[in-house]
């Protein structure tokens, strides 16, 4: 039931179906998922740990989404991609390349913004993959959940797509040479031009409220 009622809010947490400026108590949302407060202190909990909640008052309420909060999930992921991409470039078998290759190659004719930001999860899933280490991927994949907040995908940005294929393309290339220092500063740059175009977008989204 914890287990449960933790993925439920932490979903309406995602999709922003809870308002960040409002406090919500744990009588609050038992009565709205229709379980005890027991799981939902315990939800809670572990949605504060993570960073998604934090405490306001004699309740807790939506973490605030900010430019200091896009810059420290970047700050992280800048490291964890590069340490993918080295690690791959380091311990990436023929199958490993064969599908950054094939994902890479698919990317060049998506024409769909919705498949393209589909296609860029799969490509950077397989990057995880190929560098042979669960903890990295593990960490990964939930500190990507963070960004599920925020509405807008950077690749909508003009220009933003030729400039990801490039850089997949540069880091394939590295991976496939087994080039680690190479890849790791070409994922790094990915990581640091993706951080650079979610603030403008954060900016231009506060301009226009």
């Amino acid at each position: 039931m914890a287990a449960t009622t933790y993925d439920r809010i932490r979903r309406l947490i995602l999709d922003s179906e809870l308002d960040g400026a409002a406090s919500l108590t744990e009588a609050t949302l038992a009565e709205r998922m229709g379980v005890s407060r027991t799981p939902v202190r315990e939800a809670l909990k572990r949605l504060e740990q993570e960073g998604l909640v934090e405490r306001s008052g004699r309740g807790v309420r939506v973490r605030e989404r900010s430019p200091e909060e896009i810059l420290e999930i970047y700050e992280v992921r800048v490291v964890l991609e590069a340490a993918a991409a080295r690690g791959a470039a380091l311990r990436r078998t023929p199958l490993d390349l064969s599908r950054l290759e094939a994902l890479h190659e698919q990317m060049l004719s998506v024409p769909d913004l919705a498949e393209r930001v589909r296609s860029n999860t799969r490509f950077h899933q397989a990057l995880w993959r190929a560098s042979h280490n669960a903890t990295l991927e593990d960490v990964s994949t939930r500190l990507i959940s963070h960004l599920h907040r925020y509405p807008h995908s950077t690749l909508a940005y003009p220009g933003r797509w030729d400039q990801v294929l490039a850089e997949h393309q540069a880091i394939v290339a590295a991976v496939r040479d087994g080039d680690a220092d190479r890849a790791a500063a070409a994922s790094s740059e990915h990581m640091t031009l993706a951080r650079d175009t979610r603030l403008r977008m954060f900016a231009l989204e506060m301009d226009d409220a």
